[in-house]
């Protein structure tokens, strides 16, 4: 059973799930982009942090994800592309949002 809370007292707001998913649907394509750069990931996390309006609607008004790499042939050009690609083309769920939200990010090459 999955239990939703619009006002997070409890379990996820619907607005978190929605940086939830944004994060996962990233890291999925981030994950598929390197393994087919030859690049085996020991460890790979994503963070995300979004900034709302004040006023209702409180919509988010922009994403910013880190994301934090470890594995054997990785760089951060190489990063920073499957990141990148994900974001521009491959993410349907940031493809989903407004288009006036700027999704930035952080590579952190640990």
């Amino acid at each position: 059973m999955v239990v939703i809370d619009g006002d997070s007292k409890t379990a996820t707001s619907p607005v978190e799930m929605l940086l939830v998913s944004a994060a996962t649907c990233a890291a999925t394509d981030v994950v598929i982009i390197l393994k087919k750069q030859r690049v085996e990931l020991t460890s790979f996390e994503i963070a995300v942090r979004g900034t709302r309006r004040e006023e209702h609607p409180r919509r988010y008004t922009a994403l910013h994800l880190v994301c934090t790499f470890r594995g054997a042939g990785l760089d951060e050009p190489k990063a920073r592309r499957a990141v990148a690609l994900s974001i521009e083309k491959y993410c349907s769920v940031i493809s989903s949002l407004n288009p006036d939200i700027p999704v930035t990010y952080d590579i952190v090459i640990a």
